[in-house]
C-alpha cells in the first residue's frame, strides 16, 4: 500500500505521499472532497460537461444550502476559462472540473482554471477519472488542490480502486470524513485520527486491489505517460479520419488531437445509439457503450440528449488492426 502511494506521488508530482488517500473509485473521492469541505451558503462553480459523480453530490448539497453555478461549455465540449472567472462571487469556495470528458474526450483547460482558482484563493477539485495514466498531471503546476482518480481505467488496476490527492492548501482537520472506524492507528482512542492518510481510510483496506493497482501504475511509469498518450493519439487520429469518411455517421468533440484524449463518440443518422452498439457487438464482436454515459448534462451540451451517443474508448493495448476493423464495421452498418 505504501509502495502504491509512492508510485502515485511520482505519477502526479505529489511531494508528500501521505496526502494520497485510497478510496473505492473516483466517485467516492469526489464525494469525500465535496461533502468533506463544503458547507451551507458556500458557492461552487462547475461545468456543463460533468459526470453524474460530480453533478449528483452537488445537487444533493444544493438541497442542503450550497449555491451552484454551472458554466455552459461549447458544442464540442470545450470551455472558456474567462467564463469561469466571471461567475466567481464573494461566497465562492470551490471550482470543480473534469480533466477530460468521459463522453467525447474533450480536455478542459485545467491549468488555466487552476490559475484562476489560486488567484481568488479558491479550492480546485479535478475529476481525473479519464486522464490519470493517459495524460500528464502535475498537481503543482496545474494548481490542483484535490485530484480524484480511479484505478480501473488508464491506470490499468482492478475495479474497486481509486483515490484522492489532498493538496497542502487543504487543512485535513477541517475536512469531514465520509466514514469513521478502525484505522490500525491510535487504537487507544475512540476518536478518529486527525492525520493523513488515516483520517480518511477507515476499515480494512483493499490490499489485493491496491497491489493490482500498483502493478498498473508501474506499467504506466515504465512506458511513460507521454509515450502512452502518443500511441493513443495515433490510433485516435486514424479512427477519426476513418469515421469522418463514412456517410450517415456524425462525430462529436474536437478533431484537434491536442484538445482531446482517446475517448470518441459518434452516432449513426439512421440508427439509435442502442441499436448501433448492439449491431457492432452482435455482428462484429466490437464492444462499445451507447447511451448517456452517466453524463446527461454533457449530452444536453452536445445536443444528444436523451438518446446519447455510441462511445469508443481506446487504450495503450489497442492496435491499428482493431481500428481498421472498427472503421470497417461502422461503414458496413451505416449502409
Amino acid at each position: 500500500i505504501y509502495e502504491a502511494r509512492e508510485a502515485l506521488s511520482v505519477l502526479f508530482h505529489v511531494k508528500d505521499s501521505s496526502r494520497i488517500v485510497f478510496t473505492l473509485n473516483a466517485t467516492e473521492s469526489i464525494n469525500l472532497a465535496l461533502k468533506g469541505l463544503l458547507k451551507p451558503e458556500d458557492h461552487v462553480i462547475t461545468s456543463s460537461m460533468e459526470h453524474n459523480s460530480v453533478m449528483r453530490p452537488l445537487r444533493d448539497l444544493e438541497k442542503k444550502g450550497i449555491e451552484l453555478t454551472i458554466v455552459p461549455c461549447f458544442g464540442d465540449g470545450t470551455l472558456d476559462p474567462n467564463e469561469v472567472e466571471k461567475k466567481i462571487q464573494s461566497t465562492t469556495r470551490m471550482i470543480v472540473l473534469n480533466h477530460a470528458s468521459n463522453v467525447i474526450g474533450t480536455l478542459l483547460p485545467v491549468r488555466e482554471v487552476g490559475k484562476i482558482a489560486r488567484k481568488y484563493n479558491l479550492f480546485f477539485l479535478v475529476d481525473a477519472a479519464q486522464t490519470a495514466g493517459a495524460y500528464p498531471i502535475d498537481v503543482e503546476k496545474d494548481r490542483i488542490d484535490l485530484l480524484a482518480f480511479t484505478g480501473h481505467k488508464s491506470l490499468y488496476g482492478p475495479q474497486g480502486t481509486g483515490g484522492l490527492v489532498i493538496g497542502e492548501r487543504i487543512n485535513e482537520r477541517e475536512m469531514t470524513p465520509l466514514k469513521q472506524g478502525g484505522t490500525g492507528s491510535r487504537s487507544e482512542f475512540e476518536q478518529q485520527p486527525d492525520f493523513l492518510p488515516d483520517r480518511f481510510e477507515s476499515g480494512t483496506p483493499n490490499g489485493v486491489g491496491i497491489a493490482g493497482l500498483l502493478a498498473g501504475i508501474r506499467f504506466v511509469l515504465g512506458k511513460g505517460v507521454e509515450r502512452i498518450r502518443q500511441d493513443e493519439m495515433n490510433l485516435t487520429q486514424k479512427l477519426i479520419e476513418g469515421l469522418k469518411e463514412i456517410p450517415h455517421v456524425q462525430l462529436y468533440g474536437p478533431e484537434n488531437l491536442d484538445d482531446r484524449i482517446a475517448t470518441l463518440s459518434f452516432n449513426f443518422s439512421r440508427l439509435s445509439p442502442s441499436e448501433g452498439a448492439f449491431r457492432l457487438e452482435k455482428e462484429f464482436g466490437i464492444l462499445c457503450r451507447p447511451g448517456l454515459h452517466c453524463a446527461p448534462a454533457a449530452h444536453r451540451t452536445l445536443g444528444t440528449f436523451p438518446e446519447g451517443t455510441i462511445r469508443f474508448g481506446l487504450s495503450a493495448f489497442n492496435t491499428e488492426e482493431e481500428i481498421k476493423s472498427a472503421i470497417q464495421a461502422v461503414s458496413l452498418i451505416s449502409k
